[in-house]
């Protein structure tokens, strides 16, 4: 059993911050790699950033280091991704992914990651 829930997307000018959330239920002990990727109209899918629960280390993609930062709150089961200084190409629906045990992959590739949550939108004008 494993739910992904994302919230925090939304509408901002160039320049500007967001904070997305991903609550997860996991039904497992195991350690788990957490994700976000994002993706535009008539785009692939892209990741962004990993985070592996057991270790928290990490690791971002050159487009978005220096600006956004993931980070885990395992008491609450909840992956944050912070977005600053925002730019119009960072528009697209960011989703939340997890797979099971094992080890992040690096660059994160859309079909290593087996469980996905339904996107929040974010949008920089």
């Amino acid at each position: 059993h494993v739910q992904l829930v994302e919230s925090g997307g939304g509408l901002v000018q160039a320049g500007g911050s967001l904070n997305l959330s991903c609550a997860a239920t996991v039904n497992s002990n195991n350690l788990n790699c957490m994700g976000w990727f994002r993706q535009a109209p008539g785009k692939e899918r892209e990741g962004i950033a990993v985070i592996y629960s057991g270790s928290g280390l990490t690791g971002c993609d050159d487009s978005v280091k220096g600006r956004f930062t993931i980070s885990q709150d395992n008491a609450k089961n909840t992956v944050y991704l912070q977005m600053n200084s925002l730019k119009p190409e960072d528009t697209a629906m960011y989703y939340c992914t997890l797979r099971r045990g094992g080890y992040c992959p690096r660059p994160p590739r859309a079909p290593d990651f087996g469980y996905w949550g339904q996107g929040t939108q974010v949008t920089v004008s």
